[in-house]
């Protein structure tokens, strides 16, 4: 694979940097202390194209190939200090609108894709219920065949963009006589869908201004039209979804490692105690030095990801390789700058303590960092 980047592509980064500085960072201690997602700042993204950008042309997408994406991406990261409406875009782009794109029908794409990219339409993804978290397919949600619709009950819990999402993907049992393999289904499901109510919206740590929520459907009937592949076909949907989720979610947190490493640098050579530089100090420059060094292989990991999907090669190994080793790393970036900054980086008029509550949902959504080590400790041959 190249590590050269092209001019386009170099342009294409530069410009995503400079719009997510000039539009997308008014107000964030206010946001975040109020829990207030960016609606404005969300349509300036769709139309800046950002919502679009894996989604085909023919579908009102940008069409950009998975490479060009990850940069675009690492780009906003780079940018918007706004982590909440980075992950609620990335939450968008991967759980729903791919998901429509490789697995729905023609009249399913047409009918959802323009509007998803427009930024009219927001998408969730619902799998997690409150008896299943990591163990997803022993989820209890019920979509009962009867003719042409199903009849779904059940609870799905800390949904992001629940509050503010128009469309979910949806997974629930279809045949209680066969397992997670054969039995679980997913859906295109309506935010107005009778019987379908959001009955909490949680307080969280970080993230605060990407709404979470909890979703509950009560006797819902779903047409048969609105399922999502065929019938049984869930668990391969999820998984799909998943690495796609996985393979590009953090590609923006790469972004935001670069501006927090970037800053650290220039704060180190500032600010001075015992008449030097603290960046002088090995104490300092070795925190520095880590830094740097999990940024770069932050990238190659996540380039390599690209590289593979623009060949149409799996990459379920390097994804969940790609999602430890950069949420893990990014909040212990987090956590380096605030001890570089000492008591400005605890506070929050300097925002490092809220990137380090931001980076520590990383290390839990799709998929804890202990469920990838024995992803990945399987995909090794143990």
């Amino acid at each position: 694979m190249s590590f050269d980047w092209d001019l386009e592509q170099l342009s294409f980064y530069r410009s995503i940097v400079t719009f997510a500085q000039q539009e997308l960072n008014a107000d964030l201690i206010e946001n975040d202390r109020r829990s207030h997602f960016n609606q404005a700042g969300w349509q300036k993204c769709a139309d800046f194209g950002i919502l679009g950008w894996p989604i085909s042309k023919e579908y009102g997408g940008q069409g950009l190939d998975p490479l060009t994406t990850i940069l675009g991406l690492e780009g906003l990261g780079y940018g918007c200090k706004d982590n909440g409406l980075v992950f609620a875009i990335n939450n968008h782009l991967w759980s729903c609108a791919v998901s429509i794109a490789n697995f729905g029908t023609e009249a399913q794409k047409q009918q959802y894709l323009p509007a998803l990219c427009q930024g009219t339409s927001m998408g969730g993804h619902a799998i997690t219920e409150p008896n299943s978290g990591s163990a997803a397919f022993e989820m209890q949600t019920e979509a009962i065949p009867h003719g042409d619709y199903y009849i779904l009950n059940g609870t799905k819990t800390f949904i992001s963009n629940a509050p503010v999402a128009d469309v979910y993907i949806t997974f629930a049992r279809t045949n209680l006589e066969v397992g997670a393999q054969q039995g679980i289904s997913a859906f295109i499901i309506h935010k107005d869908l009778p019987g379908l109510t959001i009955e909490k919206e949680w307080e969280k740590s970080g993230l605060r201004t990407a709404p979470m929520g909890e979703l509950v459907f009560k006797d819902c009937k779903v047409p048969v039209n609105r399922r999502l592949g065929k019938e049984g076909r869930g668990h391969n949907i999820f998984q799909s979804t998943i690495s796609w989720e996985r393979s590009f979610l953090f590609a923006s947190q790469v972004g935001t490692m670069e501006r927090i490493f970037e800053q650290c640098v220039s704060y180190a050579k500032k600010r001075k105690q015992f008449g030097q530089p603290i960046g002088s100090f090995q104490g300092v420059s070795n925190k520095i030095a880590e830094m740097k060094m999990r940024l770069e292989l932050a990238k190659l990991i996540l380039y390599k990801i690209g590289w593979l999907k623009k060949e149409g090669k799996q990459a379920f190994l390097e994804s969940s390789i790609s999602k430890v080793f950069i949420s893990e790393g990014f909040m212990k970036t987090c956590q380096d700058a605030i001890q570089i900054h000492g008591a400005r980086g605890y506070v929050t008029d300097y925002e490092l303590e809220r990137y380090f509550r931001d980076s520590i949902a990383g290390t839990i959504y799709a998929g804890t960092s202990e469920i990838h080590r024995n992803i990945i400790s399987t995909l090794s041959g143990v």
